[in-house]
Formats: structure tokens, C-alpha cells, sequence
């Protein structure tokens, strides 16, 4: 089981800490256990709880009004409520719910009927990606059990692989290498990556995660990509990742480097002259606006 402090609710519901501490004394919401040194926490059915009043508050409900119903009333009607709101805080919220509880066909559901109405690069942009981001930097920090990030990560990688399968190269644009380095096994970003410069007409050799040096450099040494794209999570970091990215600079000076990630979006680092950080997954998209695009 997960426990998370009231500012992790704060963060995943959207709902402030002092407005959450006023619902738990005025109406009795919420009831914190204790650590054996009296530090308070909250567990997986409290975050489902606030979630769920988060959503029918946002949609127009009275918090006072919420508090009378029953756990499976309040159930029933963000039920009816996210099936007929499209609201991308909506959407991740449910998705939240449906990491909590393991619940694999409400996840499918609910991305399902996202695609269909807004399309899949969408549905990435604005709700799976956002959604990540949330449960990224809880689990980082211990907050959820490393199973349900897992299980979480496994169901957006199927949705990608898939959506990258139907995206044929027909020849022409530029030519991408895509990799993590030894060690990064955080993929979401780079497969994401892949389908839009697959999608905008672009070459995508994929090397995935984990990628050797060696490996790396005979593959580079082949196919003399234009561009090389990769993101830091994890590995390598802190004070190696200032070397790493001088090393990439020096060994494929005569092409650009895309990169982002964790270890590398507000450090304090020298960016050489051949690398372009991006802030966001999106800026990979903008990107591709400089570049000739390919029907």
C-alpha cells in the first residue's frame, strides 16, 4: 500500500493542503492514519476519495453536498461524469484512479475514447503525459509503490509501440537516431518522440534504452544520422552528466543532439553548441516545424 502526505494529494488533485484540511475537520472527509512518530499520511483510499470529490467539485457539485453521499454514490456519479466530460483534468484524474486500483480495462477504456475523440498525439500531449508527470515525481520520491508506476508505464508502452507500427517511412526527410544510455530505462519519451518524427515523414533508427557506447557509436558510424535524440531520467547523474554531455558533443560533432529528461531541465550544465535541450515532450514537435516537413 501507498501513503502519501497531504501536500502528494494537493499535488494529484489539484485541491490546496489548507482547503483539504478544512474538509477533513468541517465535514469529516478524510481521516489520516499515523506513523509510529506521529508523522500524519494518507493511504490509496484516501487519494481515490479526494480524487473523486475533486472531480465532482470541479464539475459544479457543493462540497457540502459531496460529503452527504455514500462512497459508492460518489463512485456511480464520476462515473456518469467522465464518460460525458472530456476536461483533460477530468481524464487524468480518472487515470490516477485507475492507477490506484490496478484497474487495466477502465485505463483502456478511458484512453480508448480519448483517441477517438481527439486523436492520439493529443491524448498524449495533454493527458497521458501530464499524467506521468504526476506519478513520475511521486514515485520518485517513494509516495505510490513502484508496481503501479510499473503497471501504469507497461500500458502506455503498448499504446506507443502500437501507434508507432501503423506509422509507414516512405523515404526522404531527415534521419534520427533515437537511444538512453547504459543504465536509463525510462522509454515513455523517447517512443513518444519516435512516433511524431515518424508521423512528420522523418528516418527513426531506434536503439531504445540501456544503449552501450559501443553500440551506440557503430550504429552512428552506419547510418550518419542528422540528428540524435535522447533523454537522462536517471542515469547517467548529477555531477557525470555534465561529461556525458561533452562526450556526446565531441563523438557526433557533425550532427545535432536533442535531449531532455530529469537529469538534464533546469541543471546548472554547459550546453555545447550542437545540443538543443528540450523543456518539454512537446518541444520536439515545434522542432520539427524548423524542419522540412514530409507528407
Amino acid at each position: 500500500m501507498s501513503s502519501y502526505s497531504i501536500k502528494d494529494l494537493e499535488q494529484l488533485s489539484g485541491i490546496k493542503a489548507h482547503t483539504l484540511r478544512v474538509w477533513e475537520q468541517r465535514y469529516n472527509l478524510l481521516k489520516p492514519k499515523r506513523t509510529e512518530t506521529n508523522i500524519r499520511f494518507y493511504d490509496d483510499e484516501d487519494l481515490k476519495l479526494i480524487l473523486n470529490v475533486a472531480l465532482l467539485n470541479d464539475n459544479g457539485y457543493k462540497i457540502s453536498k459531496i460529503a452527504k453521499l455514500s462512497l459508492a454514490e460518489m463512485k456511480a456519479e464520476v462515473l456518469k461524469m467522465t464518460e460525458r466530460s472530456f476536461a483533460y483534468d477530468d481524464q487524468i484524474h480518472s487515470l490516477i484512479i485507475t492507477m490506484v486500483e490496478l484497474d487495466e480495462e477502465r485505463f483502456e477504456k478511458i484512453i480508448a475514447t480519448n483517441i477517438l475523440k481527439i486523436g492520439f498525439e493529443l491524448t498524449m500531449l495533454h493527458i497521458i503525459y501530464p499524467f506521468l508527470s504526476k506519478i513520475g515525481i511521486l514515485w520518485q520520491t517513494g509516495s505510490i509503490h513502484p508496481g503501479q508506476e510499473h503497471f501504469i508505464s507497461n500500458l502506455v508502452r503498448q499504446k506507443l509501440i502500437v501507434a508507432i507500427d501503423g506509422q509507414m517511412y516512405s523515404g526522404g526527410g531527415k534521419k534520427f537516431l533515437l537511444f538512453l544510455p547504459e543504465g536509463e530505462l525510462h522509454e515513455i519519451s523517447l517512443l513518444f518522440s519516435s512516433y511524431l518524427l515518424k508521423a512528420s515523414g522523418h528516418k527513426v533508427i531506434y536503439l531504445g534504452q540501456n544503449t552501450p557506447d559501443e553500440d551506440l557509436n557503430s550504429v552512428y558510424e552506419v547510418h550518419k544520422p542528422d540528428y540524435l535524440v535522447t533523454v537522462i531520467t536517471t542515469s547517467p547523474s548529477g555531477e557525470q552528466v555534465q561529461a556525458y554531455l561533452d562526450s556526446l558533443s565531441d563523438r557526433f560533432s557533425t550532427s545535432q543532439i536533442l535531449i531532455s529528461g530529469y537529469q538534464i531541465i533546469g541543471q546548472d550544465l554547459r550546453i555545447p553548441p550542437n545540443v538543443h535541450v528540450m523543456q518539454y515532450l512537446k518541444d520536439i514537435k515545434e522542432y520539427l516545424v524548423s524542419l522540412t516537413h514530409v507528407a
